[in-house]
């Protein structure tokens, strides 16, 4: 470490520029990073943050929500296999809405919901649904950002169909439009006004979710028919757009880790090269091929910290002046992860260099030097 250090403080420019491009590579990794979980939970918090374990949608629906339809009777058939509490019904449908009084669209969801069930979300303002009460609704925070309050009413756009907001709720969107929760009074109502479903048909549900182990999920996908039984993360993927999306941005995010440990490997060994007689000379004078790499994986790993720590500072300042329409969310633990893989790609990337520091023969470098 010694010697390392040393050799820092010596080529202080040197080492600056190749730090000035660390920093620069890992401000970028994390920021992709944090747009591409931003956008992730723009696109699907809502499934993400549902207390459940699996979706039943309906069979040949491709894993999608919107495709599915399931009828009131497939849900009394799947609670005989499970306790009610366990399977809860949830309608979808996807749409604009807009403001009593106002012409501006805005774009939602609607959940359909059994309140006091295992997909009620957590309401941080106002409260929540009931079960009786029709024409009322709890939205999404991001509704505040276009002028929604508390009290005002919305327009549903393909049925007229009107409800009071008397909640907001936080982290519930559903491929980038905020989530309307409403009771399954409200949603039958939406139903006739499109003429989804006749009345003799019951409602028509979605997807039914589902909390069990593998063990009773499986014993339902094959008991009952016109069903299929899919994991969360299969949910996910079947958002429209979702899978593209999060696609193009790790395919991003795995090429700046490329870019840096091919950078790095090409400064450190430069400067192997242009070290060579002063290695051989330490060589020469007692000092062993561990000791040499050593230190410079000291170099190597000090560098990447001092810029990693400088990254991770830019990233967090970028973010707090970002607007909040923008899908940013770098947590802590996406940090501690980015980090750690930086820094074994800065190691990685010192290996050449290692290596040729212990094939290094001493004599051949004296005779160099000399």
């Amino acid at each position: 470490m010694f010697l390392a250090l040393r050799e820092l403080k010596h080529a202080k420019m040197r080492y600056l520029l190749i730090a000035l491009i660390m920093v620069l590579i890992g401000w970028l990794v994390l920021f992709v990073s944090g747009l591409a979980q931003g956008l992730s939970s723009d696109n699907a918090s809502s499934i993400q943050n549902m207390n459940t374990d699996y979706l039943i949608l309906q069979k040949e629906s491709d894993h999608r929500l919107t495709r599915s339809s399931l009828p009131e009777a497939q849900l009394q058939h799947i609670r005989e296999f499970t306790d009610e509490a366990s399977a809860s019904p949830l309608g979808v449908q996807m749409t604009a809405v807009t403001k009593a009084g106002e012409t501006k669209k805005l774009d939602a969801t609607l959940f359909a919901i059994e309140t006091g069930g295992m997909l009620m979300p957590e309401v941080v303002e106002g409260r929540m649904i009931d079960a009786d009460t029709l024409d009322e609704a709890v939205v999404d925070l991001s509704f505040k950002e276009s002028g929604v309050a508390l009290g005002d009413v919305l327009e549903e756009q393909m049925s007229g169909q009107q409800f009071k907001v008397i909640g907001f709720t936080k982290g519930q969107s559903f491929s980038h439009s905020p989530v309307i929760h409403v009771n399954f009074g409200e949603w039958s109502s939406l139903q006739a006004a499109v003429s989804r479903g006749g009345a003799g048909d019951g409602i028509q549900y979605n997807a039914i979710a589902l909390q069990a182990d593998s063990a009773k999920a499986d014993q339902i996908g094959d008991s009952i028919s016109d069903i299929e039984v899919i994991t969360m993360d299969q949910a996910l993927q079947g958002i429209p757009g979702y899978k593209e999306e999060q696609g193009s941005l790790l395919m991003m995010i795995a090429f700046l880790f490329v870019i840096a440990a091919f950078v790095l490997a090409v400064f450190f060994y430069v400067i192997t090269i242009q070290k060579m007689n002063q290695f051989g000379v330490l060589k020469a004078i007692g000092a062993s091929s561990k000791y040499l790499a050593r230190n410079i994986i000291a170099q190597v790993l000090t560098l990447s910290v001092v810029s990693l720590a400088v990254s991770i500072g830019l990233t967090y300042g970028v973010s707090a002046i970002l607007p909040s329409s923008m899908p940013f969310d770098l947590s802590p633990q996406l940090v501690l992860l980015c980090s750690a893989l930086f820094l074994a790609v800065a190691v990685i990337g010192s290996l050449l260099s290692l290596y040729r520091v212990v094939k290094i023969d001493a004599i051949e470098a004296i005779g160099r030097a000399a």
